[in-house]
């Protein structure tokens, strides 16, 4: 079950533009390690993501890692692009991210940190999102986006994990 997200407005920084920052958390029922697996599994994203078009690793680290990853992604009713450079400095615990160029996004930052819980065999998964667009809209409006982000990808990644650890 996803627990209710928590949404809150970020202060204005230095360029004055306003973010929008999500938090939600759900249990999955595998090792941690299996979650971190699909989540850093990012070329098989379009399989099981649905807004997820196009995957395209740019660049890998020292231990052949995805490093620095385009997506295509459907959002607002249209097709956007962006890319992230992952951090694996926390793996397997967290995964986090930042994101370097967005074709309507100024901020995609955020991170999937995986706690074990019962045991080991499930996980509780927490996805952090900061997100800010370069196109203005109400706050309201980025609020619930980002919100929906982050329940969509919580869900979907809770589908994905549990179908392999089942399968």
């Amino acid at each position: 079950m996803v627990a209710a997200g928590t949404c809150r407005v970020a202060r204005p920084g230095v360029t004055g533009t306003v973010g929008e920052h999500a938090s939600q958390q759900i249990v999955i029922q595998a090792p941690p390690q299996a979650c971190f697996d699909v989540a850093a599994e990012f070329e098989r994203y379009p399989e099981w993501a649905a807004d997820v078009k196009e995957v395209v690793v740019a660049e890998r680290d020292a231990e052949g890692r995805p490093a620095l990853v385009r997506f295509r992604t459907a959002a607002f009713g249209r097709s956007t692009a962006y890319t992230l450079r992952y951090d694996y400095g926390d793996a397997p615990a967290r995964l986090s991210w930042v994101e370097v160029e967005g074709d309507i996004t100024t901020k995609l930052d955020g991170a999937y940190e995986f706690a074990p819980v019962d045991g080991g065999s499930a996980t509780e998964v927490t996805y952090r999102l900061e997100a800010d667009l370069k196109i203005p809209i109400p706050t309201f409006v980025k609020r619930r986006a980002a919100v929906m982000i982050t329940h969509t990808a919580l869900r979907e990644l809770k589908a994905r994990v549990e179908a392999a650890s089942n399968g």
